[in-house]
């Protein structure tokens, strides 16, 4: 980008830019509901087929899934589903003779999901630029940043950083699930927040340590997450 942004901005920027889109846009959970009862499905007998049976459950998954949940739905042992999966994952990655492809097969604490590739952010940002609705806004993501950086932490200490009431955009976070109560301050007894499981499938990593740092995005600042707090 060009234009002059204010120190804030890189720090929102920073959670906005790491929001992967993951390549399914179905629900699992929707589609069974809605599909008639059916038989079980038969077992593949292929490679090709088995890996295919467990593309189509990443693709409608709405969450990442775990080796046991891939077994169980294509009725085959969890280590030759870990087998497929890993076959899945250098194929997109051009491991396997082909090219690599726009997304990747990324493993997470909670399972395996279909995330565009961050070579492709330009495209992605440009697309999310384009389909505004349901966006988190910019007070929304550097409230959403201070929490992530500096959790445990009260409504008060966020207001105080970023110098606006933070009331609205913070319950907009709970309402997304991206935030959620995790205890009240000893010394006050107010409420601290701090960020779920969910902000890490968005993010796509396995754990608040692989944030990185925010020395390098403001200047002058030399404090790592862990030191924020």
């Amino acid at each position: 980008m060009t234009d002059r942004r204010t120190p804030q901005e890189p720090v929102a920027l920073l959670l906005s830019g790491l929001l992967g889109a993951p390549v399914a846009e179905a629900s699992f959970e929707d589609r069974a509901r809605t599909a008639a009862p059916a038989a079980r499905p038969a077992q593949p007998s292929h490679l090709d087929d088995l890996d295919a049976a467990i593309e189509a459950l990443l693709v409608v998954a709405d969450r990442p899934l775990d080796l046991l949940t891939i077994a169980s739905a294509v009725d085959r042992p969890v280590a030759v589903v870990r087998q497929a999966v890993e076959r899945i994952r250098d194929d997109y990655d051009g491991l396997a003779g082909g090219r690599r492809r726009g997304f990747e097969l990324r493993e997470l604490a909670t399972g395996h999901r279909l995330y565009a590739r961050p070579a492709q952010d330009a495209v992605v940002r440009h697309l999310l630029e384009i389909e505004t609705a349901g966006r988190l806004s910019q007070a929304a993501l550097e409230t959403l940043a201070v929490i992530a950086y500096r959790q445990p932490v009260s409504r008060g200490q966020v207001a105080a950083i970023r110098a606006v009431s933070v009331n609205s955009v913070l319950k907009t976070l709970v309402a997304r699930g991206l935030v959620t109560e995790v205890g009240r301050s000893e010394e006050t007894g107010a409420v601290l927040y701090g960020t779920t499981d969910d902000l890490l499938v968005a993010l796509g990593i396995r754990s608040l340590d692989e944030l990185p740092p925010l020395a390098p995005l403001l200047a002058g600042t030399e404090v790592t997450r862990a030191d924020a707090r």
